[in-house]
């Protein structure tokens, strides 16, 4: 009897997909990363691409979690500390060392002892060892040393040579990355595989934080799915349930994913959901409709807390000023600045602050916000975009470069589809 399988094993978003894994082979991603470590000895190997495009699922071909390599979450580390206790947790290694010295001594024994009834025992070994015997003692002494996580972590690293991957790289702050890099730079040069993953304007940052890093990287950049290779997935599981799916249906699912393989498993779940689906065999029917809901669904169960979080804004003593949009509503400042994000539909990409004006004065009546209240409101929704539950900011504000980067296909998704920004 054939093993029937669920959806929720066919179809994984956010997860490391068995069935639906697809290997984009024109890419060769797997072989070109395996060729980037050998052809990169002694230097950092740096993986590249947006925000759920599958770099940790390619990296984790190669490096599996848990049997091959050392993995480290960067959203899950908030010090130095948390970070090589981490190592040592998963190398079972500890920061307690005890060394153990033996010591021999050696002394004589006469004849002068005697065993029972007075029979001398060391004359029974006179014919052997002569008039005196010499016997040894072993001694031991022990000496405990206590070391840093750090160091012991470090020792562990180097002397088992296994790879370590830091994922979400991008998400530790400036100075913890910095203090890592610099750690590992000896690790790195010996020969020992390290590599990041990070998005790709954050692809630098090992070198932002070390210099001496400039020259000794090795960069892998994921590319962007193309409709073709997103629709694969749908084919290729509804085909394990025992059906099939039109190439015009999966070709509107592969279109809204923004090129995340993660959002497209996200499309095939709820749609096998709402058919009713549960395990392989359950439909044969080929599936020619797609239900007019399935995106404003998606867009409401993954963009929606985010949005309101970032839309509140910090927390603050007064009440901010309102300001009247042409379609009639009053919002303060932080909805206002979202709403034109959201008016501009970015997508997957980068906002100019020039464009990002023009979108203000294209959606309010009056009171256009100053240059210097727009920047400050958009570094507040940065740090707290960076604080969020998620690995990734959903945005991210580069001050100096005055850009505004969407990093997240599911917040892009979100601005595009949902019907009521409140």
């Amino acid at each position: 009897m054939s093993i029937r399988l669920r959806i929720n094993e066919i179809f994984v978003p956010g997860g490391i997909p068995e069935y639906t894994y697809i290997a984009r082979e024109r890419h060769n991603l797997e072989s070109r990363l395996q060729t980037a470590l050998s052809r990169g000895a002694n230097k950092l190997i740096v993986v590249t691409g947006m925000t759920k495009s599958g770099k940790t699922v390619l990296v984790n071909r190669v490096f599996p979690r848990n049997k091959k390599a050392i993995w480290i979450d960067g959203g899950v580390a908030s010090s130095e500390e948390e970070f090589w206790q981490s190592i040592l947790l998963q190398m079972e290694g500890y920061t307690g060392v005890e060394r153990t010295a033996s010591r021999e001594s050696t002394y004589e024994v006469s004849s002068g002892l005697e065993g029972e009834g007075g029979v001398s025992w060391f004359a029974r070994l006179k014919g052997l060892f002569g008039s005196r015997f010499q016997r040894s003692r072993l001694t031991a002494q022990s000496k405990a040393l206590e070391v840093s996580p750090k160091v012991a972590a470090f020792k562990l690293l180097r002397d088992k040579s296994r790879p370590l991957v830091i994922d979400d790289f991008h998400y530790l702050n400036r100075t913890l990355q910095g203090k890592i890099i610099r750690a590992l730079k000896p690790l790195i040069l010996q020969g020992i595989p390290v590599v990041l993953i990070a998005i790709p304007h954050r692809r630098y940052d090992a070198v932002k934080v070390e210099r001496e890093m400039t020259g000794r990287i090795e960069n892998l950049q994921v590319p962007s799915w193309d409709i073709e290779e997103l629709a694969e997935i749908s084919r290729k599981g509804f085909s394990l349930l025992g059906t099939s799916i039109s190439h015009k249906i999966s070709g509107q699912l592969a279109q809204e994913a923004f090129g995340s393989p993660h959002l497209m498993q996200e499309f095939c779940l709820r749609l096998a959901q709402g058919l009713g689906i549960e395990r392989s065999g359950d439909q044969t029917q080929p599936i020619t409709d797609l239900p007019q809901e399935l995106f404003v669904k998606v867009a409401e169960g993954t963009g929606r807390v985010i949005f309101e979080k970032l839309a509140r804004g910090p927390r603050q003593r007064s009440d901010r000023k309102r300001r009247q949009l042409k379609s009639g509503s009053e919002v303060d400042i932080y909805r206002v600045v979202l709403l034109a994000i959201a008016y501009l539909k970015p997508g997957l990409g980068t906002i100019e602050y020039e464009k990002l004006r023009s979108a203000l004065r294209a959606i309010l009546d009056e009171n256009i916000p100053r240059a210097n209240e727009v920047t400050r409101v958009l570094e507040k929704m940065s740090e707290i975009a960076a604080s969020d539950e998620a690995s990734t900011p959903v945005i991210d504000w580069e001050r100096d470069e005055r850009k505004l980067h969407i990093t997240d296909p599911f917040f892009a998704f979100y601005l595009k589809w949902a019907e009521d920004f409140g």
